[in-house]
């Protein structure tokens, strides 16, 4: 459970969010949970450096390097210690310009580590709100319950797109609540939005082989040109990224750029429907 001032903390930064015009809970746990993997970033390298500073050796492990971004920033200042201490607007500025291009573009290349922040976008609407949340954030101890979390059964279910019992959601939940970035009320929210089991699916993606395996008997009863296997290479490529598809992504690009149609000049109508029924049979493997 989040007791005393834990929860007391996150409750209050729950309450900048909804004050700062941010009322969709989905955004709102998907805003904490890319700060708290901001920091968690910085004090991984600070480990790192105290480590080698002991052995009197080279860092191992390296999350920010030496020298500057693309954008002429240096990666120094991409750290947690480091952009929390600069003025509202240039924290907002460091954050939106390179942090989350960082994250995206280098950190979620390392699939082992992040593949589910290769879509990560900057979601907080102005440098006052985003202050007063790195500063709340800061004061939040950080546990090792992300590793932990990270092979409980429930998430890797819902991350090799096996379907969720009631019992699974139940203990989704209760990671969510015990990690402190939500309270019983936003989780009832949570389900009013589609699920929790969908909004961690959204974060952790989907497993690349689960996602083939979806499309398994598809491609084994029929005869696809290559045209039509690279169309649904592209879909597992989406899934992959993203954990779910709507299926109106279909008729919009690049899907289009095979046909103007998407998938309906792709393939003939009832496949097309086959497809269609895959990404539904998907989506509601997140839910219980």
């Amino acid at each position: 459970m989040i007791v005393g001032a834990v929860k007391s903390q996150i409750d209050s930064i729950w309450n900048d969010f909804w004050s700062g015009g941010v009322s969709n809970p989905m955004t709102v746990m998907e805003q904490i949970t890319y700060l708290l993997f901001i920091k968690r970033l910085d004090e991984l390298q600070a480990v790192e450096e105290a480590r080698a500073a002991q052995l009197t050796g080279p860092i191992e492990r390296r999350i920010f390097p030496e020298g500057s971004d693309p954008r002429g920033m240096p990666y120094q200042r991409l750290r947690w210690s480091r952009f929390k201490a600069e003025e509202p607007r240039e924290m907002f500025r460091i954050l939106d310009e390179h942090v989350f291009p960082f994250i995206r573009e280098r950190v979620a290349a390392d699939g082992a580590m992040a593949a589910h922040m290769k879509e990560a976008r900057f979601g907080i609407p102005t440098a006052a709100l985003l202050a007063k949340v790195v500063k709340k954030l800061d004061a939040v101890p950080m546990a090792d319950r992300d590793n932990a979390n990270r092979d409980h059964i429930a998430v890797l279910k819902v991350h090799r797109n096996e379907p969720l019992t009631p019992t699974d959601l139940a203990e989704l939940e209760r990671i969510f609540l015990e990690a402190g970035v939500a309270g019983g009320e936003d989780i009832e929210r949570l389900r009013a939005e589609g699920g929790l089991g969908h909004f961690v699916r959204s974060l952790v993606g989907l497993d690349r082989e689960a996602a083939k395996t979806a499309f398994s008997a598809f491609t084994a009863a029929h005869a696809l040109t290559a045209h039509q296997i690279e169309f649904v290479n592209l879909i597992v490529d989406h899934l992959t990224a993203r954990g779910e598809m709507d299926p109106r992504l279909l008729y919009e690009s690049p899907f289009t750029d095979f046909d103007p149609l998407g998938v309906a000049g792709v393939f003939p109508s009832g496949e097309a429907e086959e497809v269609i029924e895959i990404l539904e049979d998907v989506k509601r493997r997140a839910a219980a």
